[in-house]
């Protein structure tokens, strides 16, 4: 992985005071469950995907966005990044063993919520 925040998981009994404005754990949560975090979390869940594909996966979300949200999940450790040198240049994007962790409960939620919904109408 290239930069970015490695969070190690935390010592027995010593763990991020979560209800600090100025914990670092923070800032994470803030950007999983940001609009698109969550979604380029599930689409790259089950594979790593190029850039194309995965704002093709995600409707609704601007090239800017996906991005910015790449970014600060890149940052946070939750998402690696590799850059192919062609021309014009491939970049794909997967999970970190982090953002396997983090994005499987997310998946599941999401898969729980789906099969509660009521069935939709086909017109």
């Amino acid at each position: 992985m290239v930069g970015g925040v490695q969070f190690r998981q935390a010592e027995a009994g010593k763990r991020y005071e979560v209800f600090h404005t100025d914990c670092p754990a923070r800032d994470v949560v803030d950007h999983v469950t940001s609009r698109w975090g969550v979604w380029v979390l599930i689409s790259l869940g089950s594979n790593a995907l190029r850039f194309y594909e995965l704002r093709e996966s995600i409707h609704g979300i601007s090239e800017k966005m996906l991005a910015q949200t790449l970014r600060v999940l890149v940052q946070d450790g939750l998402v690696w990044r590799e850059v192919e040198p062609t021309s014009p240049p491939q970049v794909t994007y997967g999970l970190t063993e982090f953002g396997r962790e983090v994005a499987e409960p997310l998946a599941d939620l999401f898969d729980r919520i789906t099969r509660r919904l009521p069935p939709r109408d086909a017109g």
